[in-house]
């Protein structure tokens, strides 16, 4: 719908919207560049305080994605004039709680009338772009890291209709209100340029935005199904309860997917699945791999080596 719109000429502008990366880059001298995001959406769990906190972590996730360091915030909500006039300084005040803990200040926000809740934030970081991160540096020989376990878009499903359990709840809640502060900082440490390419999964799936780091790097993404970390009852609870975002990223993406014979339904409807405040999709020289991950454990980071990047074939992505 909006192909038709002129791109803009502007030789500050290191990212914009044509890579379909996390967020935004405009520089503001040789080591400083602004990045830019914004993201919100309905309540995904019954908790307001919990909700806010959630969108708070996703909209911080993109400066985190980009190696940037989130600053400021401003807050966008919508709310039915006849809610429940509690729930609002509760969504509130679980997001900035949040922001406290990333050490990110909230200057103000906009809020309008509208029939559903919804809530986020537009968010402002540095970077210094000598060393910034996308998802167009991928190599050949890359090992691929992610940072999260994925099924946060099942479960939440699931809880809607009141067909999730208690541990499949309390896991993903626990997944989508941490930051990716710490990962962030543990990329930030690497000095020796091992990282080459980085993005959060979310609303697209871990195949979705493994596509666009693909097609912007221009490679292919191998990915072990197996290898993928799962959020606790995400698998069983897959049949009965894929999302329409799942449902809309199969269509979307499995043209430019290639898939083993091997790799279960269930499975890869989970691969498809909509993330929120999922973890960091990071490609980074083999070799260095295995330390990476170790690295990022001891942080309290459960990651996990998924895949490798290979030279462009048919498939921009390919699940075995």
């Amino acid at each position: 719908m909006l192909g038709g719109l002129h791109a803009q000429q502007d030789d500050r502008v290191l990212v914009d919207y044509r890579t379909s990366d996390d967020a935004g880059v405009y520089r503001l001298d040789e080591t400083r560049a602004l990045v830019q995001t914004v993201d919100f959406f309905t309540p995904i769990v019954d908790d307001p305080y919990v909700y806010g906190q959630i969108a708070a972590a996703n909209a911080l996730s993109d400066v985190y994605a980009m190696g940037g360091r989130p600053l400021t915030a401003l807050a966008i909500a919508g709310f039915p004039k006849d809610a429940d006039r509690t729930l609002l300084p509760l969504i509130f005040s679980g997001g900035l709680d949040k922001l406290r803990e990333a050490g990110v200040a909230l200057l103000g926000g906009h809020t309008v009338q509208d029939q559903e809740i919804k809530f986020g934030y537009a968010v402002t970081g540095e970077v210094d772009p000598r060393r910034m991160l996308t998802n167009a540096g991928a190599r050949d020989g890359d090992a691929l890291i992610l940072t999260k376990p994925i099924g946060t878009g099942v479960i939440a499903t699931a809880l809607k209709f009141d067909r999730a359990p208690a541990a499949a709840i309390a896991a993903a809640t626990t997944s989508m209100t941490t930051l990716n502060k710490a990962a962030a900082a543990v990329l930030e440490s690497w000095t020796d340029g091992r990282v080459h390419s980085c993005t959060d999964i979310t609303g697209f799936g871990l195949i979705g935005h493994a596509s666009e780091m693909a097609a912007a790097s221009r490679c292919t993404l191998e990915i072990d199904a197996g290898a993928v970390p799962l959020l606790p009852g995400a698998l069983e609870l897959v049949r009965g309860n894929v999302p329409g975002g799942g449902r809309t990223n199969r269509g979307h993406f499995s043209t430019s997917t290639g898939f083993a014979r091997e790799v279960p339904d269930d499975l890869s409807d989970l691969l498809f699945d909509p993330q929120t405040s999922g973890g960091l999709l990071i490609s980074l020289d083999g070799a260095a791999a295995a330390a990476a991950v170790g690295e990022l454990r001891t942080a309290g980071c459960p990651a996990a080596i998924i895949g490798r990047v290979r030279p462009a074939g048919n498939s921009l992505v390919v699940i075995y």
